[in-house]
């Protein structure tokens, strides 16, 4: 039997009672699902699994996506995050995967530059560095919230346009190729999710350009307040990792960043899988 051990007064529990590698029923499944709503961020401590058990367990949640092209492990279910190349060695900080890795120190949801974004991520340490490396996510369940009855209202509706290319030129303007924002062009999301049980979202993160009906400069001025609202100390927690965690979060309810460790001298080894979203995020007209 699982035990569900909440970690801050808004979201996060620590789940125990569970062995991921020998796989899990369908009660189990349930049960953890109910748990992801409610609390946004799972962590199963102490799960000694490879890609293959990963990827066996992320499919009892729903279809993964695929790996984009051009990121490790692309066409697979799987993207391996690391700053270790094939030769086994640290890569050097111009590398492109260690820019990749530089863009996920912004917030965001993952795949929101998706027509169809991501439901849920998990997480695999697989190899970690002495210090920082961390993962830190905020509740936009909370941040919505906290928010006065007439910007709730004000906000339902409104549309942002996520833009992948526009975010990683954020940090390089070459790290994204012309191939790459053909693949993934600007999409129209929500700018507040209704689906949760436990209460609406807002859905913004670093792919968030602007948001339609308002000028560059008021969309910009919007999105970094509210961003600041939401990733408050009050509301969010830091993950500090520890060899094989699986941490596994609400894709729809959280924004989640990582923090800095020496990428020169320290070796850090992620393995993530996505379990793909059913639906749009704005109802698509019959």
């Amino acid at each position: 039997m699982i035990e569900t051990t909440p970690l801050t007064p808004v979201l996060g529990a620590r789940i125990t009672g569970i062995d991921i590698a020998r796989g899990v029923d369908a009660t189990t499944l349930a049960a953890l699902r109910h748990a992801l709503d409610r609390f946004s961020v799972l962590v199963f401590p102490d799960q000694r699994i490879d890609d293959a058990a990963q990827i066996a367990f992320s499919e009892g949640f729903g279809p993964l996506e695929r790996t984009r092209p051009g990121a490790p492990g692309a066409g697979s279910p799987v993207i391996i995050l690391s700053n270790i190349g094939q030769d086994g060695a640290i890569t050097p900080p111009t590398d492109k995967q260690v820019l990749n890795n530089k863009a996920n120190r912004f917030w965001h949801h993952d795949s929101s530059f998706k027509p169809v974004p991501a439901r849920a991520s998990l997480l695999s340490a697989r190899e970690i560095p002495s210090a920082g490396g961390d993962t830190e996510f905020a509740s936009m369940r909370t941040a919505f919230a906290a928010l006065d009855r007439a910007e709730q209202d004000a906000l339902r509706g409104r549309v942002a346009i996520h833009d992948f290319g526009w975010s990683r030129s954020r940090v390089d303007p070459a790290l994204v190729t012309e191939a790459e924002r053909r693949q993934h062009p600007p999409v129209r999301q929500a700018l507040v999710l209704e689906e949760n049980p436990y209460g609406p979202a807002l859905y913004l993160g670093a792919h968030a350009r602007s948001i339609e009906g308002m000028g560059e400069a008021e969309s910009r001025a919007l999105i970094d307040r509210l961003m600041a609202q939401a990733t408050q100390p009050a509301f969010t927690y830091a993950h500090k990792w520890r060899p094989h965690d699986l941490v596994m979060w609400d894709n729809r309810a959280v924004l989640h960043r990582a923090t800095p460790f020496a990428t020169t001298t320290e070796r850090r080894t992620m393995v993530r899988t996505c379990v793909a979203g059913t639906a749009p995020t704005i109802a698509v007209a019959a």
